[in-house]
């Protein structure tokens, strides 16, 4: 009996203490040895929030809060890159494990698609703060952004290749978000287009995002296939990877987004280059595969949506993860805006209206809860440290203690 009540004390205490400002951590410099990219996923998710409502200059109140929301996630990304930073410079050897980890290194893609959200912002939100250097900004950004997303897109599976062990069974979806960041990074580019006046520029940005959307886009619908298999076989991951199944969503409306941009900033640079013949057949190859991509994500749409409700007929653990439910959708909504533009189809525009509308009241579920857990401290958990992986140094290969 005195032991049972020692025990619910204790758990009192603990429950007290985790109610605390970072009383689930020992101290608040455990925020920088735990601090992890996966972080960044907030600034995808809420720079896909700020740019979707940019897209409604019409109205005073969207447009100001996806100003808002912009610079805020400027703050946030700032802030983020200085803590993870930190983390290298302070606990250089804890650091080094997430290269030997294989979950939390894919989560590295984050970082340049994070920043894509920013450099958007500079072309949506920049001209009222920066006036015409607001572009000079995006696109040394974007220049920026495109060497993060090569490096990710080809470092990340190299490391799987030759340092971490995988399984069909234990792969998810997380295996697209070093792959994606290629095709997010593309369509940054595309909307550069017709906001830089050199026509030598144009055309090699318009060249890079064309290599960009296929250093990613075949690779990731690849890594579909082997999770429609995945999931056949050994049918859905645990609910703590829930908001996983809306990860797919993610390469596909990417890759249809930045082929419409493309669709409709592209020709106009062709014709002013000596390639002005393919000016046309390029602008609708770029459309059609882009709607072909729209009709696709449709698909993942729906079956995320049922996959989700299948989950939530229990408790889903809140994790960082949430914020996966939150940039598919985003991008989904914004090609679904730009098709309907596109087709001057108001129907599809509306539809992609009504995503924006639902994304924004996810993302306010989502950042409630990881605000409130993140004063308390619980989601500065980093797996590579607390799992059995010892990587001593980065030039090492990662060995799993039996």
């Amino acid at each position: 009996m005195r032991r049972a009540q020692q025990e619910m004390a204790m758990a009192a205490i603990e429950e007290g203490q985790g109610r605390r400002f970072l009383g689930a951590l020992s101290g608040p410099g455990e925020i920088v040895r735990q601090f992890t990219p996966n972080w960044f996923a907030v600034t995808m998710g809420t720079g896909i929030l700020a740019v979707a409502l940019g897209q409604f200059p019409q109205s005073r109140v969207l447009f100001g809060t996806g100003e808002a929301l912009w610079i805020a996630n400027m703050v946030l990304f700032v802030g983020f890159s200085a803590l993870y930073l930190a983390r290298w410079v302070l606990h250089f050897d804890g650091a080094c494990r997430i290269l030997g980890h294989s979950s939390m290194s894919m989560f590295l893609g984050c970082i340049p698609m994070g920043l894509a959200t920013i450099v958007n912002g500079f072309l949506l939100f920049g001209g009222a703060h920066a006036g015409n250097m607001a572009v000079d900004i995006a696109l040394a950004l974007w220049w920026v952004d495109v060497a993060l997303a090569f490096a990710c897109g080809l470092g990340v599976p190299f490391l799987m290749f030759t340092r971490q062990t995988h399984t069909i069974e234990q792969m998810s979806a997380v295996w697209l978000l070093p792959v994606v960041a290629c095709e997010v990074v593309a369509t940054s580019g595309a909307l550069l287009l017709p906001q830089i006046g050199d026509a030598n520029l144009q055309l090699s940005i318009l060249m890079t995002s064309y290599v960009l959307w296929a250093c990613s886009v075949p690779l990731a619908l690849s890594i579909i296939v082997i999770l429609f298999l995945r999931l056949a076989i050994h049918k859905l991951p645990h609910a703590g990877m829930a908001p996983s199944s809306w990860l797919a969503l993610g390469p596909i409306a990417t890759g249809a987004l930045a082929m419409f941009v493309l669709a409709e900033n592209g020709p106009a640079v062709l014709a002013a280059s000596e390639l002005g013949t393919l000016a046309t057949a390029i602008g609708g190859a770029s459309f059609l595969t882009g709607l072909i991509l729209w009709g696709y994500g449709i698909w993942w749409a729906v079956m995320a949506s049922l996959v989700t409700a299948w989950y939530f007929r229990n408790p889903v653990p809140f994790n960082l993860g949430w914020w996966a439910y939150i940039f598919p959708l985003g991008v989904f909504a914004l090609a679904s805006i730009k098709l309907g533009d596109l087709l001057a189809l108001d129907f599809i525009a509306w539809v992609g209206g009504a995503l924006v509308a639902a994304l924004a009241l996810v993302w306010i579920a989502v950042i409630v809860r990881t605000l409130g857990q993140a004063w308390q401290g619980k989601l500065f958990l980093a797996p590579c440290l607390s799992d059995d992986l010892r990587v001593s140094s980065c030039g090492q290969d990662a060995q799993t203690t039996r």
